[in-house]
């Protein structure tokens, strides 16, 4: 079974910056994609960023040019590095991988790391 081990989440002054850590217990070539989503109070879940398999990157609108997603695979870690953090970005950070094919993808996710930014 896949596990996914968040860190890195606390509490940040607008503005500041923190870098979250993914850790997977396979290699993240056996992924489709790994990246990071994000649950606020109120909002439905939604992509932060992502990497697919081959190295492609996807970014929410809303953290362009703030938020870089990274990778290391001799290390099974996905970082999400978020610089200019702002108030809106308070959240709780869930680690995200898809595994499989088209037969079946499965969905694994992390406990979550909050995050909460003060104005």
């Amino acid at each position: 079974q896949v596990q996914l081990v968040e860190s890195g989440g606390g509490l940040v002054q607008a503005g500041g910056s923190l870098r979250l850590s993914c850790v997977a217990s396979t290699t993240i070539f056996s992924f489709n994609a790994m990246g990071w989503y994000r649950s606020a109070p109120g909002k439905q879940r939604e992509l932060v960023a992502t990497f697919t398999r081959s190295g492609n990157t996807n970014y929410a609108d809303s953290v362009k040019g703030r938020f870089t997603i990274s990778r290391d695979s001799a290390k099974n870690t996905v970082y999400l590095q978020m610089n200019s953090l702002k108030p809106e970005d308070t959240a709780v950070y869930y680690c995200h991988a898809e595994s499989g094919s088209s037969r079946l993808y499965l969905n694994h996710w992390g406990q979550g790391t909050q995050v909460t930014v003060s104005s």
